[in-house]
C-alpha cells in the first residue's frame, strides 16, 4: 500500500453528526457535548474537520465520556474532497504539497494554542489524534510543557511520529495500533514498548489484528471485521478517557 493510499483511504460511517460549529481561538471548530469541567480535543487526519467520521466520533466521545469535544480545523480552511478518495481515486490529491502546507512546524503553534485555551477553561482535558493528528497529540503531551498542556492522550494509527516524540511523552498515553501500518512501523512499535517501559507514565496499547492504517476511523463499516475494529477502538478510547478525565 502506498503512502497516499494508507493515509486517505476510507469509507464514511452511517449517521448524521449532531454537534455545532463555532470558533476555538481563530480556528473553526465542531463541538459536541456540554460538560463544563471536562474537554477532549480531536486532532483530525488528512480528511480534516468536516469529514463526517471525525464528527461522529466527537458525538460518541461527548456522550460516552461525558465531555465537551472539540474538533478544530487545523488545515487553515483547506478541505480535501472525500468523494474521489472514498471511490479509490487518489490521482487528484497532491499529498506531497499538502504535507508541506501543513508541516509539523507550521501547524504545531495553533494546536498548542488550542490546547492552552481549553486547559484554561476546563478542569481536565484529553486529546486524541488519528493519522496526521498522531504526532500532534504526542507533542501536546510532551514533558517540556510546564504546566502540562493536556492531561491524557490517545492516538489511532499515528503518522509523522518520531522516536524523540516517543521519548518525551509525559502524560498517560494510549496507542491504538493496526497490524498493517507503514506509518507506525514495527520498528516504532517496538521502540514504543522499549521506551514506555522506562518512563514513569501510565500507558495502554491495543493491537488490531488484520487491520490497516486508517482502519480505526476510515474503514468500511459494512465489512464485519473492520466494523468491529472501529467499534473496539472507539470503546477503548472511551474507557481510557473515562479513567483519567473523571478521577
Amino acid at each position: 500500500m502506498s503512502l497516499k493510499e494508507c493515509c486517505i483511504k476510507g469509507f464514511k460511517w452511517s449517521g448524521t453528526p449532531t454537534g455545532r460549529v463555532s470558533k476555538l481561538n481563530d480556528n473553526d471548530v465542531y463541538i459536541a457535548g456540554d460538560n463544563p469541567d471536562v474537554a477532549i480535543m480531536i486532532v483530525h487526519d488528512v480528511l480534516g474537520w468536516t469529514f463526517p467520521n471525525g464528527r461522529l466520533l466527537a458525538d460518541h466521545f461527548a456522550k460516552e465520556v461525558n465531555a465537551t469535544v472539540y474538533l478544530p480545523d487545523f488545515f487553515a480552511g483547506e478541505i480535501v474532497e472525500p468523494a474521489p478518495i472514498l471511490a479509490g481515486d487518489f490521482s487528484k490529491f497532491d499529498l506531497v504539497g499538502f504535507a508541506k502546507r501543513h508541516a509539523r512546524e507550521i501547524r504545531e503553534p495553533e494546536i498548542f494554542a488550542a490546547a492552552k485555551t481549553l486547559k484554561a477553561k476546563y478542569k481536565k482535558v484529553g486529546a486524541i489524534g488519528y493519522c496526521y493528528g498522531g504526532w500532534a497529540v504526542f507533542r501536546l503531551g510532551a514533558k517540556e510543557h510546564n504546566p502540562p498542556l493536556i492531561d491524557v492522550i490517545s492516538t489511532g494509527h499515528p503518522s509523522m511520529l518520531t522516536k524523540k516524540d516517543i521519548e518525551e511523552i509525559g502524560v498517560p498515553t494510549q496507542i491504538l495500533a493496526p497490524e498493517h501500518d507503514p506509518m507506525y512501523t514495527q520498528e516504532l512499535k517496538t521502540y514504543t514498548f522499549e521506551t514506555f517501559s522506562k518512563l514513569n507514565i501510565d500507558w495502554d496499547y491495543h493491537h488490531f489484528a488484520g487491520v490497516e492504517h486508517g482502519g480505526l476511523v476510515r474503514a468500511d463499516e459494512n465489512k464485519p471485521g473492520e466494523r468491529v475494529a472501529m467499534v473496539r477502538a472507539k470503546d477503548s478510547a472511551v474507557s481510557w478517557f473515562n479513567q483519567f478525565l473523571h478521577e
